[in-house]
């Protein structure tokens, strides 16, 4: 008897995540000791939230010796502190980004500014020769059609000849 042909799977969950992680330009941040981010615990600072999401994965696959510090700090609607990230050097100085009212790729691109280094120039250059945008914007996801509800009458519920709990079980 011949054996059936195994079928050709798609690409498994491990193999999206390397793709993720390897897509580029790669976050390889030079001369950077540490990184520190400050977003509220819930129900606000959405990009920074989305930032620690999307690009914080990549970050720390790329550099596995950075020191990455992640507060989350409840928040009540009477703060108005910003979400910020603190961003230290190896020889000494630090510098502060606001992630207040950004988008994740806009708050990737100031990090890649200031700490990208050489590759991250070349990824500028052909980006720019491309007439493409440096970082590819997150695209939204498509929302789910919802079905109208259907009107149904009290009379097709449930048998109205019958009486008691008879009339409403099948």
């Amino acid at each position: 008897m011949p054996r059936r042909p195994k079928p050709v799977l798609g690409p498994s969950e491990l193999s999206k995540i390397l793709a993720n992680l390897n897509r580029a330009p790669r976050p390889e941040l030079v001369n950077l000791k540490s990184l520190k981010l400050t977003y509220a615990f819930r129900n606000d600072h959405f990009a920074a939230r989305h930032f620690v999401q999307e690009e914080l994965p990549r970050i720390r696959y790329a550099n596995p010796s950075l020191n990455i510090e992640v507060n989350k700090v409840p928040k009540t609607r009477k703060d108005t502190w910003k979400p910020e990230m603190v961003v230290e050097f190896e020889n000494g100085p630090t510098q502060t980004l606001s992630m207040d009212h950004k988008w994740s790729t806009s708050i990737f691109e100031q990090l890649m500014e200031l700490a990208g280094g050489t590759p991250w120039q070349r990824w500028k250059k052909e980006r720019k020769a491309a007439g493409l945008p440096l970082v590819n914007e997150p695209t939204p996801k498509p929302k789910e059609e919802q079905k109208p509800k259907r009107e149904v009458p009290m009379s097709q519920l449930w048998d109205t000849s019958k009486k008691g709990a008879a009339a409403i079980l099948p």
